[in-house]
């Protein structure tokens, strides 16, 4: 059960496909780039759960992720329905409040989303906050194929070290939030996003409280974890109703292998204010800062002869320096990995360091009885910090290795805007997005000290203890613009009969490039700039929608959807700004496509006082998916974008709850996806027989079960998941055996207890029975064939312990 070894925060999620090295390709690589000494590793194929952080030509890969995230204890109430908006499709599934308090405060929204159907989270760390461990698939696509809002603000990609997007855990404190919505269709063409192809996620946050107070929640747990929440509400100031609260959230988890910390912390604020009866205005406000080490990347090969607990080696500097300076043995064991250079398993550490703030204006405005107008104005700006330790480049003051540190900025600034007109049957709706980021990514090595001569680098920083950077590979600026419009009729056609049936145009506009570059570490004498434009100017979504009763609901839904190009710079990622030198980009820009999507479905639900079921069978064409293929080893890969045509996704998704009496729920679901890529890839790194193929680390099979009950201020839950087989290497001779992971937990309410209110204790255990397997796989790309460093473990078991109270 290995999972997707991330080889580095260098790549971000992508759709990559890398070639395995020729031996002819491999020689011509090894002259480009003489200066530097390599292991000969199968180049991997990359895939949508591949970290799209472009790797550098010939850098040691950091492994470097979080706890593995194990299968999150399921709430008390089964996933409900939201009633249908005029945007609502595929009958929107809900997460409850009640299900989210099953959760250790502080976990990731998304990990509550994967009691769903059809839905695989997997994460590093048990909260599942590390972007660079975390892993969504639904009904096969990967998360940066899926539009995610909060509060109406776009997030778009959501993969490790994006430069045109932002982690939804960065982005609201999970205590603060108030619904959760999700689409497993094609999404709503209202929607803000530059990458939806496969559904919607919807967070909305909770309005400040009409009454002055507050609340606390502090967690407990295993290997020194803790976790604060502060929150505090001014009730209402005025007759108007103006009211505002502000939030305060520290998670500190200590780290179940190796040595280090992973530390976030946030600050939210929402401020209200109804204007007459039907309309109102709201102000938001998101910071975020994060600082945590990495887990390092793993193979099939590393855990059978190193075991699963293979760390970096920090703190041990010395051990670390001697071994990269040749003074010391590598540890036993290290150079019986085939195929895998022990010194990059021997790796001193990895982190990152990222700064989020996010804020904007939403107005819901009454025009008249019949007219109402909604707009939400919005700023995003991030700095990250991505580092490993390269021994690559020595440092000039003598030290065998240095502090590779990718240097990442963007600065995103909105508006959307629409209007909804009621007209007999009908409901009227148009709009339009628009959206600029300012982008920027470079690549510098800082100076690691003298052993006996300073401390080391953290790698979370600061960088510039002995000096500036001594060295910059490479510099990449952009500016992409997007608009987006859509028109979209709801009508009655009878009694419980309403169809939905929209559009959207979308034109996504990137230009730049390298504006620096070092030719003699890149080894090309021009790196990619230019622009790229996606568009299209007709994206139609039809829904059927059908309540024959109260009990029975029957829906279609059909839709086509496209994505913006991705941008990255150099080295291995799934954009044509990747690839390694000029020429390269403005050959494949010649006959590059967009990434497009076609989804249709079809569902019945049926509801009840003692049972809820649902039934969706649906079938995916993700159609020209651009795909990065690089010839050469893990550390020095050369990059070529390939158009992977079509992969084909056909499935079916079941779930039953039971009530049978007050406070007993019972659900179970089942799901089914046959996913299969459609043609042969002719690379540059070999030829491929990919036709028929099964898709690489989504499984074909999911089970989950969740038993919860609650009675009097009591509720205990129990739930475990399986997750079916997942093939590992494109040509699907290799693969990760299916696994369980089950959790449990028990929560308390005591009421009021003297001026404290709502005082709650609750217990939480992940990996209850603490299976070994792997929770991602992927993340610096998939083999073509066997084996390869690019998995990560799934977390240990953990206890948590929570109190909290209101007042």
């Amino acid at each position: 059960m290995l999972t997707a070894v991330r080889t580095k925060h260098l790549l971000l999620s992508s759709i990559a496909l890398f070639a395995i090295e020729n031996p002819a390709k491999a020689a011509e690589t090894t002259v480009k780039h003489k200066h530097r000494a390599h292991h000969a590793q199968p180049a991997p194929l990359r895939t949508p759960a591949a970290q799209t952080a472009p790797k550098p030509k010939a850098k040691p890969v950091a492994a470097r992720h979080s706890k593995p995230a194990d299968l999150e204890s399921q709430g008390t109430e089964s996933v409900s329905v939201t009633a249908r908006q005029l945007t609502g499709r595929d009958a929107e599934q809900a997460v409850t409040k009640a299900i989210m308090r099953q959760y250790v405060p502080g976990t990731s929204p998304y990990k509550m989303l994967d009691r769903l159907p059809g839905v695989s989270f997997s994460s590093t760390d048990p909260f599942g906050i590390d972007s660079f461990g975390a892993n969504l698939y639904v009904r096969g696509f990967f998360m940066n194929q899926m539009g995610v809002t909060v509060d109406g603000v776009p997030l778009n990609d959501q993969t490790y070290q994006s430069i045109n997007g932002m982690s939804l855990s960065s982005s609201i404190i999970p205590d603060d939030i108030q619904s959760m919505r999700m689409s497993q269709g094609a999404g709503s063409v209202e929607l803000p996003s530059t990458n939806t192809l496969g559904g919607t996620i919807q967070i909305g946050s909770a309005d400040p409280s009409e009454k002055r107070g507050g609340k606390v929640s502090q967690s407990f747990g295993s290997y020194n974890s803790y976790r604060t929440y502060v929150r505090l509400d001014s009730g209402k100031l005025n007759d108007t109703g103006t009211r505002f609260y502000t939030s305060y959230a520290r998670t500190d988890e200590g780290m179940w292998m190796g040595r280090g910390d992973q530390f976030m912390q946030q600050v939210d604020a929402k401020l209200v204010q109804p204007i007459g009866h039907r309309s109102r205005m709201s102000a938001f406000f998101n910071w975020s800062s994060l600082a945590q080490w990495n887990y390092p990347d793993t193979s099939i090969g590393i855990l059978k002869n190193l075991g699963w607990r293979t760390p970096h080696l920090y703190p041990n500097y010395a051990q670390a320096y001697g071994i990269a300076k040749g003074d010391l043995p590598l540890p036993p064991g290290y150079n019986n990995v085939p195929g895998i250079d022990g010194h990059e398993i021997a790796m001193y550490d990895g982190g990152q360091s990222e700064t989020n703030f996010m804020g904007g204006l939403h107005f819901d405005l009454a025009l008249t009885d019949r007219l109402t107008w909604n707009t939400t104005v919005y700023g995003h700006s991030q700095t990250g910090y991505y580092s490993y330790t390269d021994t690559g480049d020595p440092s000039p003051n003598g030290a065998p290795f240095s502090e590779e540190v990718w240097q990442n900025r963007q600065e995103r600034y909105g508006i959307d805007t629409s209007l909804r007109y009621k007209w007999g049957r009908h409901t009227i709706e148009g709009g339009v997005w628009y959206e600029n980021n300012n982008q920027q990514a470079g690549l510098f090595n800082y100076q690691q000290p003298v052993l006996g001569q300073g401390a080391p680098l953290k790698a979370i920083g600061p960088y510039d203890v002995y000096g500036r950077a001594f060295q910059q590979g490479w510099n990449f600026q952009w500016t992409t613009n997007v608009m987006q419009f859509h028109l979209q009729d709801s009508i009655q056609l009878t009694q419980g009969l309403v169809l939905h049936a929209g559009f959207k145009s979308m034109v996504a506009t990137t230009a730049g490039g390298a504006n620096y570059n070092n030719a003699d570490w890149t080894g090309a004498a021009a790196l990619p700039n230019g622009s790229l434009t996606a568009s299209q100017a007709f994206l139609p979504h039809i829904n059927l929608d059908w309540h024959l009763n109260d009990h029975h609901e029957f829906y279609v839904d059909v839709a086509e959807n496209m994505r913006a190009y991705e941008v990255s710079a150099n080295g291995v990622g799934n954009s044509i700004y990747s690839v390694q030198d000029q020429a390269t980009f403005q050959a494949q820009k010649k006959a590059l496509e967009p990434s497009k999507a076609w989804v249709y479905l079809g569902g019945y639900r049926y509801t009840s006082r003692y049972l809820q079921a649902n039934a969706t069978i649906y079938h995916a064409t993700l159609i020209h998916q651009l795909l990065a293929a690089a010839v050469g080893s893990l550390t020095n890969p050369v990059s070529q974008v390939i158009d992977f045509g079509k992969i084909s996704m056909t499935g079916a998704n079941g779930a039953i709850t039971i009530t049978p009496i007050r406070g007993l729920n019972f659900t179970n679901t089942l799901s089914y996806n046959k996913g299969t890529y459609d043609r042969n890839v002719d690379t540059a790194g070999g030829y491929y027989a990919l036709a028929g193929k099964n898709i690489v680390n989504y499984p074909a099979w999911m089970y989950k079960t969740s038993l919860a009950y609650t009675w009097k201020g009591a509720t205990a839950h129990f739930d475990a998941n399986y997750y079916g087989r997942r093939y590992y290497s494109f040509m699907n001779d290799t693969s990760v055996a299916g696994y369980w992971v089950a959790n449990a937990g028990l929560e308390y309410r005591f009421g009021d207890v003297s001026v404290l209110k709502n005082v709650t204790a609750s217990f939480n255990v992940y990996n209850l029975f603490n299976n070994k397997y792997i929770a991602m796989m992927g993340q610096n790309d998939n083999p073509a064939v066997g084996d390869y460093q690019s998995m990560e473990r799934g977390a240990v078991r953990e206890f948590f312990g929570t109190v909290s109270t209101s007042f």
